[in-house]
């Protein structure tokens, strides 16, 4: 982790980032590091009905504030879910102009290997603006990978995890999804740390790493 002192989370829709890599945001948060988070969008049309169309807007920010991450640091775009793909280009020079503005040493993105297409815009143009200069992570959402390459494995301890699950509780509006599930989420981070004899760790795929 020598190195990496800023980091950027890009997350296509509000909790994407805390549910790829919430564990990994609270080890870097304790460790001192500089993160910043850009959700794509608000997801209004994921809004169940009867609740206000701004509702995981406030959940996203509430998020944030559990995690520790500066609400100066958190940015929330207005695209519709499902719609990126037609924006691709305004995306690109929004990135560009966060990259210049940021100047990060690590960029946390959905793996290149996730089949939603918002997804895929979100990790397809941040290596395109991203790859001279920056460390590329994509991160695990096992429900929208065919496959995934764990080709690093951050170790977490408990209340890393601790933080995650409370950070996605914020996310009342979504709690009847199924990656939701704490016993779930609790079950992949004890995958992951398997895989190295630890109790607990997030994978991510290896997409570029720079090396200063």
């Amino acid at each position: 982790m020598n190195g990496i002192n800023k980091v950027l989370v890009l997350s296509p829709h509000t909790d994407d980032g805390e549910l790829g890599a919430g564990s990994t945001i609270a080890k870097f948060l304790d460790e001192g590091k500089d993160v910043y988070y850009v959700a794509f969008s608000g997801c209004e049309a994921s809004v169940p009905k009867g609740l206000p169309k701004n509702t995981l807007r406030k959940e996203c920010i509430r998020s944030m504030k559990t995690l520790g991450i500066a609400l100066s640091k958190v940015d929330i775009f207005d695209y519709q879910v499902r719609t990126l793909p037609l924006y691709r280009q305004e995306i690109l020079e929004q990135l560009i102009v966060i990259k210049k503005k940021i100047n990060p040493d690590l960029v946390l993105v959905p793996s290149s290997h996730d089949v939603h297409q918002d997804h895929g815009v979100i990790c397809a143009e941040a290596i395109r603006a991203f790859k001279k200069e920056t460390s590329i992570w994509g991160y695990e959402h096992p429900w929208n990978n065919l496959s995934f390459s764990t080709d690093i494995l951050v170790i977490i301890r408990r209340q890393h995890l601790e933080k995650k699950l409370a950070a996605l509780k914020e996310y009342k509006s979504q709690v009847s999804r199924s990656y939701m599930n704490k016993k779930n989420i609790l079950a992949l981070s004890q995958t992951r740390g398997s895989q190295i004899d630890q109790d607990y760790a997030e994978a991510f795929e290896l997409i570029r790493l720079i090396v200063t």
